[in-house]
């Protein structure tokens, strides 16, 4: 409890401070003073001293008995990771050098703990050292290839994503080692911090034009492969997969906004989505949905294929309404509510859930795009720590298997967003 506590105080005080910071940094006085003290408070510095924070926390906690004040030294350090940014982009102080420098701190601050736990047996020896090597030769031989070919070396968002896994996995595992029987995910979580790592430098050789289209056809493969587990009966890990392919759908919406893509990623996008978000789930309706599964997997089906036909051929083009809101609720969502009902009620129950789903997709209820326009309104930070904690949240469940809790999650991510989605409709 007294660690749970100093924890809890750590990353109070330095979320204060950030977003004092974050407020300050707007104001000219805070900017006048950053440019004549850059030696404190140069982008490039704060990640200086956030480096020397974190060797300090770092010999506090394996080497000396002052593990709270390493914990607090730690967590401040890993807040400010986003301090230097903020000081970037309001005083116009980025840098070619701060480009590099950033992810190298960030690697500086996460990975010596890490080893360090690993060796205490809290978590894997190997995955972390496959972690430091991913995460090495990324910094120091990609990115000179990178610079060879002139591409961009910046940080991607699963690179942004991975750091914030990999700073809260340090926490975790502080709390475990002094909590010995609580449920150790560390491994789960280190797993999803590989994978990050690994698609961080894989995406930087990739046109960005390109992005857009492979992770539509990274959503595809996800609805595939939950074809397959649904049809062996692994539900959990099908509807896991689902989960990411929606992962997938949220990051190819944002890239091509931003970087553009090809002529035939709408149809990639769309085909993915069917599949995803409409086979699979009603495959999953029709292995658990009792005598009249076939019935509402087929209703279900027909319901995602209405939804994205209209969206394809009416709503796209709709003068009257708002960019970036739904006629109806996107299939994801409704994806969602199957899959959730499916692990923790009755056939009858779910027949009902299904309904339920496919009046809402198929209706004239207006719901804001989750990408486009609530996670425009959520800053980065908070956007990145939602990402952080759906891979922790099944790192949590694929450690426990427990699917009716599992479920229950599903439902009340539904339910936050159905809320959520009808605010920030805008007002006739």
């Amino acid at each position: 409890m007294e660690r749970v506590l100093v924890i809890v105080i750590s990353a109070a005080v330095g979320t204060a401070f950030f977003l004092w910071f974050s407020q300050a940094v707007k104001k000219k006085y805070m900017q006048e003073y950053i440019m004549s003290n850059q030696w404190l408070l140069h982008p490039n510095s704060i990640c200086y001293w956030r480096t020397a924070m974190a060797v300090i926390g770092f010999i506090l906690y394996f080497f000396t008995p002052y593990q709270s004040i390493a914990i607090f030294t730690f967590t401040f350090a890993a807040i400010l990771d986003g301090a230097d940014g903020v000081v970037a982009r309001g005083c116009n102080l980025g840098s070619s050098w701060g480009e590099w420098l950033d992810p190298m701190c960030d690697k500086l601050t996460y990975l010596p703990p890490l080893i360090g736990f690993a060796y205490a047996g809290i978590i894997s020896i190997e995955y972390v050292w496959i972690l430091v090597i991913i995460e090495f030769v990324g910094q120091f031989f990609a990115r000179r290839i990178l610079t060879w070919i002139k591409f961009s070396g910046a940080a991607n968002n699963f690179g942004k994503i991975k750091a914030i896994i990999c700073f809260g996995l340090v926490i975790l595992c502080a709390l475990i080692d002094r909590n010995p029987g609580f449920i150790n995910i560390a491994d789960g979580v280190l797993m999803g911090c590989i994978l990050l790592s690994s698609a961080s430098v894989l995406f930087k050789f990739i046109p960005n034009r390109l992005y857009a289209d492979i992770l539509s056809a990274l959503n595809f493969c996800c609805g595939v492969a939950s074809l397959i587990l649904t049809h062996h009966h692994y539900f959990a890990w099908a509807i896991c997969i689902i989960i990411i392919g929606q992962l997938f759908d949220l990051f190819d919406g944002r890239m091509a906004q931003k970087h553009g893509g090809t002529k035939f990623g709408p149809y990639l996008d769309d085909i993915a989505d069917f599949v995803s978000f409409g086979l699979a789930p009603a495959y999953v309706v029709v292995e658990k949905g009792g005598s009249l599964a076939w019935l509402f997997g087929g209703i279900f089906i027909v319901g995602v294929a209405f939804r994205l036909i209209r969206f394809i051929a009416k709503d796209k083009n709709r003068t009257d309404l708002p960019e970036g809101i739904f006629n109806g609720l996107p299939s994801p969502a409704g994806a969602l509510i199957v899959l959730g009902a499916s692990l923790i009620s009755t056939p009858v129950m779910l027949w009902g859930m299904t309904s339920v789903s496919v009046f809402l997709m198929v209706g004239h209820i207006r719901f804001a795009h989750f990408g486009r326009v609530i996670l425009k309104q959520t800053p980065k930070p908070v956007f990145f720590m939602i990402c952080a904690s759906i891979i922790v949240l099944l790192a949590f469940v694929f450690k426990t298997k427990n699917v009716q809790m599992f479920g229950y999650l599903i439902l009340g991510s539904v339910l936050v967003y159905v809320f959520a989605g009808r605010k920030w409709i805008p007002k006739e």
